[in-house]
């Protein structure tokens, strides 16, 4: 189909929010409005494509959105119309496939390409609808910054700020009480954020996923700096974080099956308190991170990503999906980060950096 027959598009928010969605939504609808483009908003991620819950969307309904957090249009990270839940006539759970009817729903209102906001799950689910037929174009998002393909995703920078601030105000509680202080992210099973925000929170130690850590190493690395007159420590780790030769911490595995990452913060404090004597405190800053008002930068990428998707769509370049790579934009097959996890490789110039500066991985 030609690009200029594209009349209308949809546009939705999957997997879990981040600071910087709102920024991309407007800046699709702006960019749409001005080419003569309809957009749909599709409430609450692949959900809305099921159950048909979407509202057109105009220059008014964007005005004052780029510094909110989170989404204007919902987001669901368990619905996905390949292996849909629902209950049959007993009650009981089963697995369906509505991806059929999502097609019907997307061909009856008209909507002729779609904009997927999400993060590699979302892109796997992007990619099977464009082998169907649908002309889908991928924008990642992530505080995590995991997504392969692209050198970073809006929210990082956020949630790095955040759990950088954060850190500040325990560098204060720890000193004072002479304590460690154990801060737990999140980033699934990469290190970026934990990495990040422990080099600029100045953390003694970060434990990220990429790089299994030794509990013996970490007590002896806090009583050495004890002997020198450093009373306090600061420790940073990714909630994928583990011992060498250990597995990762699980919170809880939910009604559905799905396990969540968490605790390990708890793990470690109870370890260096029994097995080192060490005053020890763990927080959690779990969901803190994700929400608030996004940076300038996140605002201006998130823009960026926006403007550059209608690009995508004048130009019928369908099927892929929007990167940030070696400071400019391009785009890449959402075949490329689909499925697979973008880790820190152990060579990155901020492990060096950390390593340089005297900061411990635990090893």
């Amino acid at each position: 189909m030609a690009s200029s027959r594209i009349k209308c598009i949809g546009i939705l928010t999957a997997g879990g929010d981040c600071p910087g969605l709102n920024a991309v939504i407007r800046a699709v609808v702006k960019t749409a409005t001005r080419q003569g483009i309809d957009v749909v908003g599709v409430r609450d991620g692949f959900l809305g494509l099921i159950q048909n819950s979407m509202d057109l969307l105009d220059t008014q309904d964007v005005a004052h959105i780029l510094t909110q957090g989170g989404t204007i249009l919902g987001s669901s990270n368990k619905d996905d119309p390949f292996h849909f839940l629902q209950k049959n006539a007993s009650g009981k759970e089963t697995t369906v496939d509505r991806s059929r009817d999502v097609i019907a729903n997307l061909k009856r209102l008209g909507i002729q390409a779609l904009v997927v906001l999400g993060g590699d799950g979302s892109m796997t689910l992007a990619e099977k609808f464009s082998k169907k037929g649908v002309k889908i174009i991928g924008v990642p998002k992530t505080i995590d910054n995991d997504i392969v393909g692209t050198d970073q995703t809006f929210g990082y920078d956020t949630a790095v700020s955040v759990a950088t601030e954060s850190i500040d105000r325990l560098q204060s509680v720890a000193a004072s009480h002479h304590r460690v202080m154990i801060v737990e992210v999140m980033g699934r099973y990469a290190g970026w954020l934990a990495l990040k925000a422990g080099i600029a929170g100045g953390a003694d130690i970060i434990l990220i996923p990429e790089i299994p850590y030794q509990e013996k190493k970490i007590g002896e690395t806090i009583l050495q700096r004890q002997r020198v007159g450093k009373k306090s420590s600061i420790i940073v780790v990714a909630e994928g974080a583990f011992p060498k030769g250990g597995s990762m911490v699980f919170e809880h595995i939910n009604h559905r099956q799905r396990a969540r990452l968490g605790g390990i913060c708890r793990r470690l404090a109870h370890h260096l308190e029994v097995k080192h004597g060490v005053e020890t405190r763990s927080v959690t800053l779990g969901h803190t991170v994700r929400g608030g008002t996004p940076t300038a930068f996140d605002r201006t990428l998130a823009t960026l990503f926006g403007v550059y998707a209608m690009e995508l769509v004048r130009k019928s370049q369908f099927g892929r999906m929007v990167v940030w790579k070696n400071g400019a934009l391009s785009s890449v097959p959402l075949s490329v980060p689909g499925g697979k996890i973008r880790k820190v490789p152990l060579d990155h110039a901020m492990v060096q950096a950390a390593k340089n500066i005297g900061i411990s991985f635990g090893v």
